[in-house]
């Protein structure tokens, strides 16, 4: 098996012990994905919207490091801490996957690893 470990160079990854991204032959999944910079901010502090935009470039970036794009997501997961604002969230997603149209759940959770962060997304990439 070839797996390729794609890193955002955040601190995190090692001590958590995980990576933004796992390529395995010709598939690639995106980790949890939030709205946190390189620094550790939180992007769009009570924005659900750009917080959504802000981790659609971040999974871009990944899924360019493994030799994809948007283009390959065949999967979203989507997390929210209020489901009263979803329509923010999915405003984002119709914007990045109106013609891509992957699979899609978006669910509640009670909390994400900060309490500002309102969004969480991952993603299932395929190559051709």
């Amino acid at each position: 098996m070839n797996k390729q470990l794609i890193s955002s160079g955040t601190k995190w990854e090692n001590l958590y012990g995980y990576s933004r991204a796992v390529k395995v032959g010709n598939v690639v999944a995106v980790s949890g994905t939030t709205a946190v910079d390189e620094r550790g901010n939180v992007v769009g502090e009570n924005d659900m919207y750009a917080q959504a935009v802000f981790i659609y470039q971040k999974m871009e970036k990944a899924l360019q490091q493994a030799g994809a794009s948007l283009n390959n997501i065949v999967r979203l997961r989507t997390f929210v801490t209020d489901m009263s604002r979803h329509e923010e969230v999915l405003k984002a997603q119709g914007e990045f996957f109106a013609n891509i149209r992957p699979a899609a759940t978006i669910v509640e959770v009670t909390a994400l690893i900060d309490k500002k962060l309102l969004v969480e997304i991952e993603a299932d990439a395929v190559l051709e």
